[in-house]
């Protein structure tokens, strides 16, 4: 299930108006993202309203600094489909500039909460800042929307287990370092990507490894390596195979792919779009003196990544529905 995706906040669809709205911009839907997102869903059931997230794109932080475009865990269309998974009907994705940015906190609660999203009840983040220079916090949210007949419900901080803040910047680091695994108990699912399996060089059908190959929407994202992953197709099967992000430093060291040899499983994949779940890392990215001492090493990488996979289990609902 894929939530609605509506352009902007004043073209929500009047049936979903009246409703509760999460927002913030939920990079990842993680753990600490998910505490917000199923407090709004709990009041939305309650209250028999339509659940909805109000987000921005593209990020705020890259508009304030285009240099320095954040690398995202979830584009747009991902974030929606995790959200829809998570029961969210609409997931409006306004747009996010620098004149928006210069709305003041009262015109962003007058006019885009109230005028635009006719919100009954709003869930934020107990960190939560809007309008121009931030000036907005979630006790003039509360005090602004009292005045208007809107409730507001905050949620406090979502810490992990050692107590640390689950925040999109640690699961970042985690994924640069090639900790799948760390990243995946921050996220509560598997970090999945989506895209279109392309042509490449076809190396690896002639080591008799035939894979599909993929562009990351973000390059710099996952570290260089060989991981177990899961990938499922449009129709919704899937297949367990090993994948090698990287440059291919043994032949041509080129642009890096995304490319995954699915086991027990021969088919033209090419032009569809899939999703991909990494479940683990195996080893960094090497160079190898000939291509048959990289085949070796690759069977060695095939067998660690389907033990890897015959012992997963979902870490949560949302993992089942997104990896299983």
């Amino acid at each position: 299930m894929t939530g609605l995706r509506v352009a902007s906040t004043t073209r929500l669809p009047a049936e979903l108006r009246g409703g509760v709205v999460a927002i913030g911009n939920f990079d990842g839907v993680h753990r600490g993202h998910q505490a917000v997102l199923g407090a709004a869903q709990a009041i939305a059931e309650r209250e028999g309203r339509p659940l909805v997230c109000l987000t921005f794109e593209p990020h705020p932080r890259t508009v304030f600094r285009p240099a320095h475009p954040v690398p995202r865990l979830t584009p747009p269309a991902m974030k929606a489909h995790l959200l829809g998974l998570l029961g969210f009907r609409a997931v409006v994705e306004q747009p996010f500039d620098l004149d928006f940015a210069g709305c003041t906190p009262e015109a962003f609660v007058d006019r885009t909460i109230l005028a635009d999203l006719g919100a009954a009840h709003v869930v934020v983040g107990y960190d939560f800042r809007f309008g121009a220079r931030r000036a907005g916090d979630v006790r003039f949210l509360a005090e602004r929307g009292e005045a208007a007949g809107l409730r507001v419900t905050t949620v406090p901080a979502f810490a992990d287990e050692d107590g640390l803040v689950v925040s999109s910047s640690r699961i970042r680091e985690d994924l640069m370092n090639g900790d799948a695994a760390a990243a995946a108990a921050l996220l509560g699912y598997r970090w999945t990507f989506r895209g279109e399996v392309v042509h490449g060089a076809k190396l690896g059908r002639t080591l008799g490894y035939p894979t599909a190959n993929m562009v990351l929407p973000e390059d710099g994202l996952l570290a260089h390596g060989i991981y177990a992953v899961r990938l499922r197709r449009g129709d919704g099967a899937l297949h367990d195979g090993v994948a090698s992000f990287g440059r291919r430093p043994t032949f041509d060291n080129g642009h890096a792919l995304f490319e995954t040899f699915l086991f027990d499983f021969s088919g033209d994949l090419y032009g569809e779009t899939a999703t991909v779940s990494v479940f683990g890392f195996i080893r960094g990215e090497e160079r190898f003196d000939s291509a048959e001492a990289l085949v070796a090493r690759m069977d060695i990488d095939a067998e660690e990544a389907r033990a890897l996979l015959a012992g997963a289990q979902p870490l949560s609902p949302l993992d089942r529905a997104v990896a299983f």
